[in-house]
């Protein structure tokens, strides 16, 4: 197997096209809450390498939104989206941005008032 196998139904090369854009690299910019500063801004995870803890085994990276928002479509309008819109994300950078995500859409939601009962 190799660094750059691609996941099962990439029959399309849609997910190959997007790791070649990304040259096989996450491409977060801290929308994970993490700065990468040690890596030029950039997250440093490459698909086949190996994770920051010992014992994670290699990591694959997943081609999903570019944006923060587009993280939270439902699948079906998620997986409409062109590969201009999609980018390279390794799993924690992924899980991350799609946590803040949704808490700045919860914090964006107007409060809700229960009914009363009487």
């Amino acid at each position: 197997m190799t660094g750059r196998t691609p996941p099962l139904g990439d029959n399309g090369g849609l997910w190959q096209a997007v790791m070649a854009a990304a040259a096989g690299r996450c491409q977060c910019r801290g929308t994970c809450g993490t700065s990468h500063a040690k890596d030029g801004g950039r997250c440093k995870t490459v698909h086949g390498g190996y994770g920051p803890r010992h014992g994670t085994g290699p990591v694959r990276l997943l081609a999903a939104a570019a944006d923060p928002a587009d993280l939270l479509l439902p699948a079906h309008k998620a997986a409409a989206l062109p590969k201009t819109a999609l980018a390279a994300w390794c799993p924690a950078c992924h899980d991350a941005t799609r946590r803040k995500a949704v808490k700045a859409r919860q914090a964006a939601a107007p409060a809700v008032e229960p009914d009363s009962l009487f």
